[in-house]
């Protein structure tokens, strides 16, 4: 069975070409670019990826629909660049696609790297996500971040897992929290939900203890506690931002 393997792309030239190295087994690769502004399309064309660049920013759920829509083989894996296939999940993958008892969907689980380290707990491991699927078996939410596919079938799970190598330095989880927070604030404001300091004082210590506490984060020493808290930070300002799209007016 054939392979399409799809991803979205801003500015990634950092992780670009060995998340492509790590999928070079796919018959097919689907890059949709948002007018990047260094190396990134130049990359993708050397790995004779399908080069789709967009002029507008729909969001994650519709950016990734849009790369899904151009897939034509068989099966399709999303990625994201910063992400790798290692050679223990791509012999898994294909067992899989090639199996006459094949799912629809299969979830894959993620080892994450945070600043210096993989994470065992705080509710990034084994982190499930569904990412391989027969075409026209699956789609994306519309969500403007935090996106999840929603499969129609029958679905199972992998073993082995990509490796995530989501926030290198604490620079990047800073910029990732402006980024995230910005877009969930969005997004929930098209839902109609309230915003306010209470809201974001609220949210913020839940998401801390979620992460640190429920899920364990303490087990992952002094990196646990930095992930609480910037996960803290960006629930803290989601609900600040949100208060403010409210308000249309500076909040101070």
């Amino acid at each position: 069975m054939s392979l399409s393997v799809i991803l979205i792309t801003k500015n990634e030239e950092a992780n670009l070409k060995d998340c492509l190295e790590s999928v070079s087994f796919a018959d097919e690769i689907i890059v949709v670019d948002s007018q990047s502004s260094d190396k990134t399309q130049e990359i993708a064309r050397s790995f004779g990826a399908k080069l789709e660049i967009t002029s507008d920013w729909p969001g994650f759920g519709p950016q990734k629909n849009r790369a899904l829509n151009l897939a034509t083989q068989d099966w399709v894996l999303s990625i994201d660049a910063d992400e790798r296939v290692t050679p223990e999940l791509k012999q898994e993958i294909l067992t899989a696609i090639a199996s006459p008892n094949a799912a629809d969907c299969y979830a894959i689980p993620r080892s994450s790297w945070y600043c210096g380290r993989f994470m065992k707990h705080s509710g990034w491991y084994p982190d499930y996500v569904d990412r391989l699927f027969k075409r026209g078996s699956a789609k994306f939410s519309d969500h403007l971040v935090h996106e999840r596919l929603l499969p129609t079938g029958s679905s199972g799970k992998l073993n082995n897992h990509f490796l995530h190598y989501s926030y290198r330095d604490f620079s990047q989880v800073l910029k990732k929290v402006d980024v995230y927070s910005s877009a969930a604030a969005q997004q929930a404001f098209k839902q109609g939900k309230k915003g306010g300091l209470g809201e974001a004082l609220i949210h913020g210590f839940w998401a801390f203890f979620r992460t640190y506490v429920l899920r364990r984060g303490f087990l992952d020493g002094k990196h646990g506690l930095a992930l609480a808290i910037s996960n803290a930070a960006t629930s803290y300002y989601k609900y600040l931002k949100l208060w403010q799209l409210q308000n249309k007016k500076d909040i101070y």
